[in-house]
């Protein structure tokens, strides 16, 4: 099995104008809606939660600033005073100073500009961590409409416990904008950080906090599917010689069935929508790797392709389960494929130049991600979104060194990859649109994330 077809991304040559426009209409399609101008700032603690409150305030200012839906008032545009609690605002007087901070119009006035603004503070309650939480729409007139709502949190007193308090309660703002947020998902890769030229699955959480290790098979374990209820994850795995596929609950973390045909390799593991299912890659066959379908243990082997080349990566729909995205060379080159779950009516989705690689559906099912050669930069992959259909697309990331392995979130919204633009090849996030650029690892080399 060639490198290229394991590892890839994404390119694209300069387009005329009519094209750049048909491409922002790709993006469009998933970033739409304005950015609300939103303020927050520092919050306090009392007692023994105001050493934990650099932890928190940088939680919450970095989720909801990643998040993609809001545009961030600087901290240097907001006024000096800020309101605690909602007894904390004060009505202009005759004796107050305006712009102080402690009314609605002082957040809503140059040079602060928000149209929202989230106050509070912390305190310790027995041994817990307790957070107060508003969020204000300031461009509201009086002071009780203006409050959109405010809750109570609880977390351990203790770092985790800051970051766990303003996850939830970002996650709370962020809900009043019809959007979920990815704290409590997982980012699954395989990493060398265990050193002796293996590489294992690793886990962390979205923000790349809690970097654990998962399996510890001293070989190599690379290229992880998570099934949509996350409650398992299949590899691809040396520790037997040849690549096999292996299943792990991820509840317990004990190895689970999966029969894998005799073979030189069974490798490059996707589930079904419904987690029934497995599809990959084998040459149970013959000499080049084809695509199987089985269920999740691995029987009832079925095969989709029949080609005279390398068929790899197969990427199901999770919208429709009726449809598969795959690598193939039966064009010559590794390129982009469709097909229904049955094989029939194949169609090439790239246009034949360059490598094109590592597909991943959108949740929407209508777009995927995927890394390209073609174009920009020669020699190094990119990451590209392609609506299905049009075949209309678009690229991320530019000149910035290889750029491989892009996996949507689950909110649609963020796009996880590898690359190595600042030496070591790492795990980066970034929104759909390419920009909020994130580094979330920094020791080994990490690659091929999947987001659940």
């Amino acid at each position: 099995m060639k490198k290229q077809y394991v590892t890839a991304a994404v390119c694209a040559l300069g387009l005329g104008l009519i094209l750049a426009a048909q491409q922002s209409d790709v993006l469009i399609k998933i970033t739409q809606g304005e950015r609300a101008a939103i303020a927050v700032p520092d919050f306090r603690g009392s007692g023994a939660a105001q050493p934990l409150m650099g932890a928190f305030n940088e939680t919450l200012y970095a989720d909801l600033e990643t998040s993609g839906l809001f545009r961030m008032v600087p901290k240097t545009m907001q006024p000096i005073e800020v309101p605690q609690r909602p007894q904390d605002f004060r009505k202009p007087s005759g004796t107050s100073r305006p712009g102080s901070g402690l009314w609605l119009t002082d957040w809503a006035a140059p040079p602060a500009s928000a149209t929202y603004l989230v106050i509070g503070y912390t305190g310790v309650q027995g041994d817990r961590l307790v957070l107060y939480g508003w969020l204000y729409n300031v461009a509201q007139q009086d002071v009780n409409n203006a409050q959109v709502f405010g809750k109570v949190y609880f977390g351990t007193l203790d770092e985790n416990g800051a970051r766990k308090v303003a996850h939830d309660f970002a996650a709370d703002v962020m809900s009043q904008f019809g959007f979920k947020s990815l704290s409590g998902t997982k980012i699954y890769f395989d990493s060398d950080q265990s050193g002796r030229g293996q590489r294992e699955i690793w886990m962390m959480d979205s923000d790349g906090a809690n970097q654990k290790q998962f399996t510890r098979y001293r070989s190599l374990s690379i290229m992880p599917a998570v099934s949509p209820d996350a409650t398992k994850v299949a590899f691809t795995s040396y520790a037997r010689g040849n690549p096999v596929i292996l299943l792990h609950s991820l509840v317990t973390g004990g190895r689970l069935p999966f029969y894998n045909q005799k073979a030189s390799m069974n490798a490059t593991p996707d589930f079904t929508p419904d987690g029934s299912k497995i599809v990959f890659s084998s040459t149970a066959t013959g000499r080049y790797a084809q695509l199987y379908v089985a269920n999740v243990d691995g029987s009832g082997l079925q095969r989709l392709t029949h080609s005279n080349s390398i068929d790899i990566e197969p990427k199901v729909n999770p919208k429709t389960g009726s449809e598969i995205v795959f690598v193939s060379g039966r064009s010559g080159v590794p390129q982009l494929y469709r097909m229904n779950i049955d094989g029939a009516d194949i169609q090439r989705l790239s246009e034949g130049e360059g490598d094109a690689v590592n597909p991943c559906w959108h949740p929407d099912g209508q777009h995927i991600v995927f890394s390209w050669t073609r174009g920009y930069a020669p020699g190094n992959y990119n990451v590209f979104v392609m609506d299905v259909a049009t075949r209309q697309y678009v690229q991320l990331t530019h000149g910035a060194g290889r750029n491989e392995n892009p996996v949507w979130a689950p909110d649609g919204r963020h796009i996880a990859f590898s690359s190595n633009r600042d030496g070591g090849t790492q795990i980066w996030t970034m929104l759909a649109d390419g920009t909020q650029l994130r580094k979330l690892t920094t020791q080994g080399r990490n690659l091929r994330p999947v987001w659940r």
